[in-house]
């Protein structure tokens, strides 16, 4: 039996390579459609996605939740998904009469028109929410990773053909809708693992309508932790001004993409299985929060010492008034992914109201950081107030989680902030040496070679043990999973 560790890195290993897949297509997709469609029309497109996505918490209303608790209730999983599917239909039908009266009658244009899309591909989409709830219940993630895979690549190609068309806010609009088309197909009509049935039983119907309850309201708190940037910057500033926003987020948020998310979908499980054993959970969390830390600084730190070539070479000279705020949403790059793995910890030793008592005072910051800067400072204002209200938030999770594991923050942020900002002083020295100014694919590399050789260098030698005793266990991992394959 190998060890939770052992484990934890496996299944690690197996989420990045397919994150790293779906993050490399949908970047190259991003960097195309911000060279080739207006700046306005992503701001356009992100108010849409905001506002759909904030009235979606009541879409969803806690169901999904309620579907994979395990409950006498759901004991039965074809009576539980039936029920499931009833409530999800209804909830579906409802919602969009709702939204899609409204976007009508209180908004015009293009707004109008992508509200109306991508509210009924949402809703759509919705209703495979029950077959996917199933397989999560099962633990079968193939099916979910190919549905994934055939999203990315047909959604990519088909909004990069109608870009290169000439077509604009449709471009983007056809991601939506062809995401819910094959959700429905892959989930319902191809091998289906599940047929959809209807059933009403009154204390099921009550058991998934209060477990739901008591979830709807971190799901809010999370939509709007998310959304309300967008939201703000597209009323107060226009959808200009949130078209240069939504893309600066969009690109700094891909190297959590990449290692982040898919950790974080492996600690989940791990601290839920330690959660008795306060030694050993202190260990799993702070060997993820150090990984998290570590990747995050050196890629967060390495996109904001090579933005101005990021931008101006690979998006375009239209893209030039992001850099400032490109930098800043780096910081919620560096941060945001811990703020997940904390979150993981609470959820996993069933104290979840830690989570919301700590979201609901970052809204209180963001609200107010919004009108504070934002007025003052337009775009750059609101990517300052996110990333306040993203460090006060993680320092009120760590400071309640030392209830629960034994964590010190010297020993997890000292060595990385050092690394990275010696990083930083050894690249701008030298090109102040050079004399080199201008953005050329020739000062990317050189700030690129820079940036790599001074940080990791700096996290060798302030952590050599640990690098060494992490290498070991590594390599003791990757031996025994292969002996195991050979017997």
């Amino acid at each position: 039996m190998t060890s939770i560790f052992e484990r934890s890195i496996q299944s690690t290993a197996w989420n990045i390579g397919a994150s790293l897949t779906g993050a490399v297509v949908l970047f190259g997709r991003s960097v195309l459609l911000s060279r080739w469609l207006p700046v306005a029309t992503f701001g356009v497109y992100a108010k849409a996605m905001a506002v759909i996505a904030l009235a979606a918490v009541l879409l969803s209303f806690g169901l999904n939740a309620a579907m994979l608790h395990r409950s006498p209730e759901t004991q039965n999983e074809a009576h539980a998904a039936a029920t499931h599917f009833t409530l999800t239909t209804i909830f579906t039908a409802v919602w969009l009469v709702i939204v899609l009266t409204g976007s009508y009658l209180f908004t015009k244009g293009n707004l109008r028109w992508a509200l109306m899309v991508i509210a009924i591909a949402t809703g759509l989409n919705n209703l495979t929410q029950t077959s996917r709830s199933i397989l999560l219940r099962r633990i079968i993630h193939r099916r979910l990773a190919l549905i994934q895979f055939i999203t990315i690549f047909a959604t990519t190609g088909i909004a990069l053909f109608l870009a290169w068309r000439g077509v604009s806010l449709g471009a983007l609009l056809a991601t939506n809708v062809t995401t819910a088309l094959i959700a429905l197909f892959l989930h319902y009509l191809w091998r289906p693992v599940w047929r959809p049935q209807w059933r009403w039983q009154g204390p099921e119907i009550r058991y998934f309508l209060s477990f739901g309850s008591r979830t709807f309201l971190s799901s809010a708190l999370i939509i709007a932790l998310n959304k309300l940037d967008d939201l703000w910057t597209g009323a107060y500033l226009g959808d200009t001004a949130l078209g240069f926003y939504g893309r600066a987020y969009t690109f700094a948020t891909y190297p959590s993409r990449v290692l982040a998310t898919p950790v974080n979908n492996v600690s989940g499980g791990t601290y839920a299985e330690l959660k008795y054993e306060r030694q050993q959970l202190s260990q799993a969390f702070f060997r993820t929060l150090a990984l998290l830390i570590r990747t995050g600084f050196l890629l967060g730190g390495w996109l904001a010492f090579v933005a101005p070539e990021f931008v101006g070479l690979l998006l375009g000279n239209k893209w030039l008034p992001i850099i400032t705020v490109f930098r800043l949403m780096l910081v919620f790059t560096l941060l945001d992914p811990i703020k997940g793995t904390i979150a993981n910890l609470f959820i996993a030793v069933g104290k979840p109201e830690s989570i919301i008592q700590v979201r609901l005072i970052q809204l209180v910051i963001l609200v107010m950081g919004l009108f504070l800067f934002g007025t003052r400072w337009g775009i750059i204002g609101v990517a300052f107030a996110v990333d306040i209200m993203l460090f006060m938030g993680i320092l009120l999770l760590l400071w309640k989680s030392r209830r629960y594991v034994t964590l010190s923050i010297r020993k997890a942020f000292l060595v990385p902030t050092l690394a990275l900002s010696g990083a930083f002083l050894a690249g701008y020295g030298t090109l102040r040496i050079l004399g080199m100014s201008e953005a050329t694919w020739g000062s990317a590399m050189l700030k690129t070679a820079i940036f790599l050789l001074i940080y990791l260098l700096v996290l060798f030698l302030g952590e050599r043990e640990q690098v060494a005793g992490m290498m070991k266990m590594l390599h003791t991992s990757l031996t025994r999973r292969k002996a195991s394959a050979a017997q």
